[in-house]
């Protein structure tokens, strides 16, 4: 079978539903028009589909036509509560929200990774399960789904999985990037609030003034980075909240503050847990205040498991040559909620470049009001995708 090919074929149809997509982006665990559009461009193949209880996800599986193991595919389908600004003749209808991400590349290209495979259903040797997964962005959706048993959808546990993430900048187009072990960051928050006594604030000597001390606690943090873990072992802490008064005379009672904590190591996301949350008490503590501090675990750092990563290597250059494949020096601290399914399943997530930019380091980020991603690379992560699959399973059934 030549997948490449077959896939550039489905190539008008998977960009009109990508741009179809693209206007109706959804937020959250809710998408009722995006999963809407996933049921009708499955109707009429031959797959189990079963929709989510407390989330609008898609769960599709294909029973090939010989014995062997289950591999699961997925896309992830959420937009995010960005208003768009790409001029694009196909851009958000939905004021306020944007696929700033993606993922309605990913959709489309789960779509038609599973046409490709439906019409090879009787060569296929094992069951496909395709996640149409919400709630990527901050929710948890492949958490939910995975509690509502995404991973035993075919009637007994995945034995592999395979993602793809589309870039609009950092990679060139049409490029597959990915490496052994972790590929992303685990994910964290750190909340802090810190109670003082509040008062005027030209006497700060009679109150007990929170907002320095928060200030000093945010600084502190990043000592602590750089003083208590090891530089070849990365930790980011971000703080992107910060919010204390509302007039420049007064002194409130409380200042608050959140961060974004990034690790990899899982003995290093225990330190940070235990270290960050006595910090930020103990100096308010020393400044006679209060504070009370919460260390929220989030995503787990995505790992891909060392074969599965060169077995996507050296699908990548069999189907579309070696200059298509580069293998990453360093992981990135993004995170992904994908790390829960590779927790549980062996296997790989994959990036692909799909700027629309001859200049990345101009080309506007993911997540930027200005993210343009190309569609001309649907076809190719269409086929990667099926073709992992396919290789996959008829070697597990050798």
């Amino acid at each position: 079978m030549d997948l490449v090919s077959e896939a550039r074929s489905l190539a008008p149809e998977l960009v009109a539903l990508r741009r179809r997509l693209h206007r109706i982006p959804e937020i959250g665990l809710d998408l009722p028009k995006t999963q809407a559009e996933v049921l009708s461009a499955l109707e009429g193949l031959p797959l189990e589909i079963s929709t989510g209880t407390d989330l609008t996800s898609v769960t599709a599986v294909l029973r090939g036509a010989k014995p062997g193991p289950v591999v699961l595919l997925r896309g992830d389908m959420d937009g995010l509560p960005i208003t768009e600004e790409t001029g694009v003749d196909f851009s958000s209808e939905h004021e306020g929200y944007m696929h700033a991400c993606g993922h309605d590349l990913h959709t489309a290209g789960l779509v038609g990774a599973a046409r490709l495979l439906c019409a090879h259903r009787s060569e296929l040797a094992g069951d496909i399960v395709f996640m149409f997964q919400p709630g990527e962005e901050g929710f948890d959706g492949a958490g939910h789904m995975i509690a509502e048993g995404v991973l035993n959808a075919a009637g007994r546990p995945v034995d592999a999985a395979f993602g793809l993430h589309v870039w609009s900048g950092t990679y060139p187009h049409g490029v597959f990037a990915s490496r052994p072990g972790p590929l992303m960051a685990a994910s964290d928050g750190l909340f802090v609030t810190v109670k003082g006594a509040g008062g005027h604030g030209s006497t700060p000597h009679a109150t007990r003034d929170p907002i320095p001390v928060a200030c000093e606690m945010v600084t502190s943090l990043q000592t602590l980075v750089t003083r208590r873990f090891n530089t070849f072992d990365p930790v980011v802490l971000t703080v992107g909240e910060f919010h204390a008064g509302n007039q420049r005379n007064i002194i409130p009672d409380t200042a608050t503050f959140s961060a974004t904590v990034r690790s990899f190591d899982p003995d290093v996301r225990e330190q940070l847990a235990t270290e960050t949350v006595r910090l930020c008490e103990n100096l308010a503590r020393a400044h006679s205040l209060e504070a009370e501090v919460t260390y929220q675990y989030e995503y787990p750092a995505l790992l891909n498991e060392d074969r599965a990563a060169a077995f996507v290597g050296e699908t990548v250059a069999d189907l579309f040559g070696v200059d298509r494949y580069r293998e990453m020096k360093d992981p990135q601290t993004g995170s992904e909620d994908f790390s829960r399914i590779l927790n549980e399943v062996p296997g790989a997530f994959v990036f692909l470049g799909a700027t629309c930019s001859d200049d990345l380091a101009a080309a506007p980020s993911n997540h930027s009001p200005r993210s343009a991603f190309d569609d001309a690379v649907l076809a190719d992560g269409a086929a990667l995708l099926a073709e992992l699959a396919v290789r996959h399973c008829a070697g597990s059934s050798e």
